[in-house]
């Protein structure tokens, strides 16, 4: 079936799936971005708690080196790390929401394709967004 026979209910229902596969890259990748920012904070504390309370201890603010105390980087890093926890709780949400819908997406055509019809089912149209 070429896209120039292709009905327009078929047209339309494959640009949805396409906008929901693209919605569950972005997540992805925002999930892998979330994970090295994990890693670095993580490690960071780490070398933080090697760090005698006294010693002199700098973080970077683009491109300069501040002075800091150690209490104050690693409240920052918790910080960092809840906030990070936070996030990752969200996009985990996300990430199930859209695969639901990507599966219904995909049924839906295969319905759709295999009743042959040039019209769409009068299913009822599902509300919940």
């Amino acid at each position: 079936m070429s896209a120039g026979q292709m009905p327009p209910w078929l047209q339309e229902q494959l640009m949805k799936l396409q906008q929901s596969q693209q919605n569950l890259q972005s997540i992805m990748t925002q999930k892998q971005h979330l994970e090295m920012e994990k890693a670095e904070t993580e490690k960071a504390l780490e070398e933080l708690k090697k760090v005698g309370d006294a010693d002199a201890v700098y973080k970077q603010a683009g491109t300069v080196l501040l002075k800091s105390t150690k209490k104050e980087l690693v409240d920052e890093l918790e910080e960092k790390q809840e906030m990070a926890k936070t996030r990752a709780t969200v996009l985990e949400k996300q990430e199930t929401r859209v695969k639901e819908t990507l599966k219904e997406q995909e049924s839906k055509i295969t319905e759709m394709m295999k009743s042959g019809s040039q019209e769409p089912p009068k299913a009822e149209d599902n509300p919940r967004k």
